[in-house]
């Protein structure tokens, strides 16, 4: 091996070592920390678009409302659901000293990729017009969602790409490379968004389909960096494309926690989508202000990855060496740390809404909408905030049977009491979202009680079958 390899190998094993043996809160936050940077940079560019989109009118942000749901899902499933599920799949092979299996994960994993983007660009762009009016959209709102969905999901193998390559970078432990390529493709999108969308620097003015355009230019140069860098050998794997044989096995492995998490996201975004056609039947006016409570809600999602993907690594690491009572405190650890942050953000937009939907709007019952969302369900973001976080932690045991559940229970919660309170009882929207409210708490709060289980504590399930389970 070249003395480069030899280097390469070196970091990887130091990489390992701190997972499985330094100190789990500054560990935890060292990790995290370029993944919270990733968060931050994805937020303002979420907020930007938005912005952006709302210098056009009430219309355009409206179709934003009806298409963001989607656009969280495609980011949820390709950096956190499957995303996790690479991390994991790697993470569990380093720590168990299985590193030809890790290296062999990237190729499915990019295959993976590609097959699910293909379905998001046959749904959501070949598609848009009918799926997007099946979701509420009419008129000139669903013609500008048509516009903006054509162009994002159109490029879904960029997205789905990028945030993979990012995954098999985070399985190794290193977060600081996929970290530095999506932070700048963000904030350069930020630029390219209010360009594409104005006009600015004398480039043609788009509209509403300027921030889609710039999205998709940040997610292909942050592929083709991290693609150079794992071609390179410095990511601690020896990259190998060619000659890899395609195995059901290693499809697996990735898909057994990924594909669940996949079904997760899906009931997620499944239940805004649905509050977002109940809330539809209000008006224009009344499905953007939701659209901005909906969003805010959304954004907490990339926070909770940012400490919740340094998570994936270090419980799948720890899990694979077989530290199970290592991987629940840095499961608890990082939990309670999103669980203060998320409910001190809800807090502030209950107390302080206008801080929010000032940013995006003036129009004065768009606002009231929002404001009702913010002051019923914002106290409760804590809970989303710990769910999500530990669904992500959840990846790194390899058995997402308890999030699914929570995400189950959290959909019938929210939009199934909040449809029974509107369409059959006909009560107003405030307790369609008090519906909501109480679904975040059922969420945050399963998930957490799974920490006292079985699936967190396999050194309580007799041998066999816990044999059998890993």
């Amino acid at each position: 091996m070249s003395d480069k390899g030899h280097a390469a190998t070196s970091r990887g094993n130091d990489r390992l070592r701190r997972m499985l043996e330094a100190p789990i809160p500054t560990t935890l936050a060292a990790l995290a920390g370029p993944n919270i940077a990733v968060a931050t940079a994805q937020s303002l560019s979420t907020i930007a678009d938005a912005w952006f989109v709302g210098m056009l009118g009430v219309t355009p942000l409206a179709a934003l409302a009806l298409v963001f749901p989607v656009q969280a899902l495609i980011n949820m499933m390709s950096a956190g659901a499957m995303g996790g599920g690479v991390s994991s799949a790697i993470a569990r092979a380093l720590g168990a000293g299985n590193r030809g299996h890790a290296e062999a994960v990237v190729v499915h994993a990019a295959l993976i990729a590609l097959a699910m983007a293909a379905v998001y660009t046959l749904l959501f762009a070949i598609l848009a017009r009918p799926v997007f009016h099946a979701f509420g959209g009419r008129d000139a709102v669903l013609d500008a969602t048509v516009a903006y969905a054509e162009i994002l999901f159109g490029g879904a193998a960029m997205i789905w790409l990028a945030n993979t390559l990012a995954s098999v970078l985070r399985g190794t432990g290193n977060m600081i490379v996929p970290a530095a390529a999506m932070v700048a493709t963000a904030l350069l999108s930020i630029v390219l968004s209010g360009a594409l969308t104005l006009g600015w620097f004398g480039l043609p003015a788009f509209g509403v389909r300027g921030p889609a355009i710039a999205t998709i230019i940040g997610f292909f140069l942050a592929a083709a960096f991290m693609a150079f860098y794992l071609a390179s050998g410095r990511a601690g794997l020896r990259l190998r494309i060619l000659g890899v044989p395609l195995r059901g096995a290693l499809f697996y492995d990735i898909v057994k926690v990924g594909g669940v998490a996949c079904g997760n996201a899906l009931l997620t975004v499944a239940t805004i989508v649905i509050v977002t056609a109940l809330v539809g039947v209000y008006g224009t006016e009344a499905l953007a202000g939701y659209g901005l409570g909906s969003r805010l809600e959304l954004m907490l999602i990339p926070i909770a990855f940012g400490v919740g993907g340094a998570m994936t690594a270090m419980v799948g690491a720890n899990r694979g060496a077989k530290n199970y009572g290592r991987a629940r405190r840095i499961a608890w650890t990082g939990g309670l740390a999103v669980f203060a942050f998320t409910g001190l953000i809800g807090i502030v937009v209950a107390l302080f809404p206008d801080l929010w939907i000032g940013l995006f709007t003036a129009d004065a019952a768009a606002a009231e909408v929002a404001r009702r969302y913010l002051w019923l369900v914002g106290p409760f973001y804590a809970f989303f905030g710990l769910g999500q976080s530990l669904y992500f932690a959840s990846q790194g045991t390899g058995d997402m049977s308890w999030p699914i559940t929570a995400g189950a229970l959290r959909i019938v919660a929210a939009a199934g009491l909040g449809a029974v309170a509107t369409v059959w009882l006909g009560a107003s929207l405030t307790w369609l979202f008090v519906c909501v409210a109480l679904g975040l708490v059922v969420f945050g709060g399963l998930i957490a009680y799974s920490l006292t289980r079985g699936v967190w504590n396999p050194e309580t399930v007799p041998a066999p079958a816990r044999a059998a389970a890993e």
